[in-house]
C-alpha cells in the first residue's frame, strides 16, 4: 500500500475524514469534512510527521534549510515533519514558526526556533488550504525575517476546488507567489482509494457517496 493510500485510511481511523452531510465556511453543502483538529495522540502525531516528511521526500529535492510552521496548527506539524525526516530519512532539518503575537521582552520578535538566513531554502508546513488566507498572512513574515526562496508548501489534502474565481487556492498561489503546493494526497485519490473498499468492515465511499462526490466535485471542482 502506498503511503497515500495509507494516509487516507489514518485520516478515516482518526475521525479526520468524514462522510455524510456538512457545510463549509463559504456555505457550501459538502458530503464530506477533513478535520485535522481531530488529531490528538502522541502516536497520531508521530504518524502524522511521517506522512508529510513522505511527500518532502517525493517532491522536494535538493537541501532544506527550514521548515515553517505557520501558528497554530502548523507548528506541531513542522516539529513532527522534522522529527521523521530525521529519523526516517536521515535529513537533520531546522523548523522554525511565528507567534501571533510579537514578544517585547526577552529575545523578542515573531519567530521561534531556526533564525532564518538569507538565501535559506523553506518549505511551509500546513494542515489544509481553503481560500489561501494563511499563506498570505505568512509569506510578509518570512521576508521579514530573511530573504528566503520558498521551496515548497505541504498540505494534508486538496480538496480541487475553485476559491472564489475560476481557480483553486492552490492555483492561485501558484500564480501570486510562484510557490507549488504539494498535497499528500487529492480528494480524487480519496474517491479511488475509499470506492467500495470497506475501513473496518464499513464501506464510507459506496456508489452513492462516490455519485455525490463527484457532483460536488462537478459544481464547485477545477
Amino acid at each position: 500500500m502506498s503511503y497515500k493510500s495509507d494516509f487516507i485510511l489514518f485520516m478515516v481511523r482518526s475521525g479526520v475524514l468524514t462522510f455524510g452531510d456538512f457545510t463549509t465556511k463559504s456555505g457550501r453543502k459538502t458530503p464530506y469534512f477533513i478535520n485535522t483538529g481531530n488529531y490528538r495522540t502522541g502516536s497520531q502525531a508521530a504518524r502524522l510527521g511521517e506522512y508529510y516528511a513522505a511527500c518532502i521526500q517525493e517532491n522536494i529535492s535538493g537541501d532544506i534549510d527550514a521548515l515553517f510552521g505557520p501558528a497554530y496548527k502548523g507548528i506541531p506539524l513542522s516539529v513532527a515533519c522534522a522529527i521523521a525526516l530525521a529519523d526516517k530519512h536521515e535529513r537533520d532539518v531546522n523548523y522554525c514558526f511565528n507567534r501571533k503575537e510579537a514578544k517585547d521582552h526577552g529575545e523578542g520578535g515573531v519567530m521561534v526556533g531556526y533564525k532564518l538566513k538569507d538565501g535559506d531554502r523553506v518549505v511551509i508546513i500546513e494542515d489544509v488550504i481553503t481560500a489561501g488566507t494563511a499563506m498570505r498572512e505568512c509569506l510578509p513574515i518570512l521576508q521579514s525575517a530573511a530573504n528566503v526562496e520558498i521551496a515548497g508548501l505541504i498540505v494534508s489534502a486538496d480538496r480541487m476546488e475553485r476559491g472564489s474565481g475560476e481557480l483553486s487556492a492552490i492555483q492561485e498561489i501558484k500564480r501570486d507567489y510562484g510557490i507549488e503546493t504539494y498535497p499528500i494526497v487529492t480528494v480524487r485519490e480519496i474517491i479511488e482509494t475509499l470506492h467500495n473498499v470497506p475501513v473496518d468492515g464499513t464501506v464510507l465511499v459506496d456508489n452513492a457517496m462516490r455519485k455525490r462526490m463527484e457532483a460536488y466535485l462537478e459544481e464547485y471542482g477545477i
